[in-house]
């Protein structure tokens, strides 16, 4: 990624790129910003268990479910062989992780309280090979490579390399298909693709109902799209939106508190003292004859106050 700053209001100026004394100082820099960065809870540093330490614990408290973060200045490591140990060493020890947060966070988590299915394994460093980028492009694989690269004024850039195949990794067969094998029968890697094909009654209108939203959300200019297990949420800094799917519509949640919603039609339910999926206090119901321009009006006050 090449950064430029502005000089004289047209004329360009390359920013230099800086390079990390040590691994120690992204991993401060991270840990000091996980909120910011990842959305997750810090738990604990060096993590230590078994024979193993874990550079950084995470908890991400929207999908209730364990992250692990490892720092890398070097070139060779192999993000499958270390991300499938620290995958299986989480199940084959969940109790020490629970543990961990409750003494660290001063939580009351128990085992069931955990989805263990969101699991996963993020490598943070300055440059990937493309032998590294190409072993995890499968479409299960539960690690994410980020590249961090610092510049001169105190300037961060992080970009995350994205899977691009449609390929499983249970078709590699070798000496760590065991593991991969253990791993993959209890974590889950949820894409759009999968809440597609989640309910098989549904209407195929449903689908192109959800991509015409979806098209109208990006248009409001930096969003994530980030597939959970039980809806697909729409993320700036923070979640602003979530979409849950049924057989015949979808159920929009919107990451606003109860009483900062200017809805004058009165089309969302007050689902402030309710359990339900995704995040906010306020719910409805999209059918594929409704009509978008009210709904985008809605989604687009939370969108606006989630800097």
């Amino acid at each position: 990624m090449k950064l430029y700053s502005i000089q004289d209001k047209t004329k360009l100026k390359p920013v230099s790129n800086i390079k990390f004394d040590l691994e120690k100082e992204i991993q401060v820099l991270f840990e000091k910003n996980l909120e910011e960065l990842f959305n997750l809870q810090f738990v604990k540093s060096e993590f230590s268990i078994k024979s193993f330490r874990i550079d950084t614990l995470g908890y991400d408290s929207e999908n209730k479910s364990f992250v692990i973060i490892e720092y890398k200045k070097d070139r060779n490591f192999s993000v499958i062989d270390q991300g499938y140990t620290y995958m299986s060493l989480m199940l084959n020890n969940k109790s020490d992780f629970i543990l961990e947060y409750n003494e660290n966070c001063g939580g009351l988590l128990k085992r069931d309280d955990i989805d263990w299915t969101q699991s996963k394994v993020i490598f943070v460093s300055p440059h990937f090979t493309e032998y590294q980028k190409h072993s995890i492009n499968f479409k299960d694989v539960p690690f994410e490579l980020w590249e961090v690269k610092k510049y001169e004024n105190n300037m961060i850039g992080l970009v995350q390399h994205k899977t691009t195949s449609d390929e499983s990794i249970s078709t590699i067969s070798d000496d760590k298909s065991n593991v991969v094998n253990q791993v993959s029968k209890e974590v889950k890697v949820y894409t759009e693709e999968y809440h597609f094909k989640k309910n098989v009654r549904r209407d195929e209108k449903v689908v192109d109902l959800y991509n015409e939203l979806k098209d109208r959300i990006l248009n409001l200019g930096e969003v994530e799209i980030i597939p959970r297990k039980e809806y697909i949420g729409f993320r700036k800094k923070r979640p602003f939106c979530d979409v849950v799917f049924y057989t015949d519509h979808l159920r929009i949640l919107v990451n606003l508190k109860k009483g900062q919603l200017d809805d004058p039609k009165n089309l969302t339910k007050d689902m402030s003292s309710q359990g339900h999926w995704g995040n906010g206090d306020y719910e409805l119901r999209l059918s594929p004859n409704d009509e978008l321009d009210y709904v985008m009006f809605l989604i687009t006050q939370s969108y606006k106050k989630q800097d």
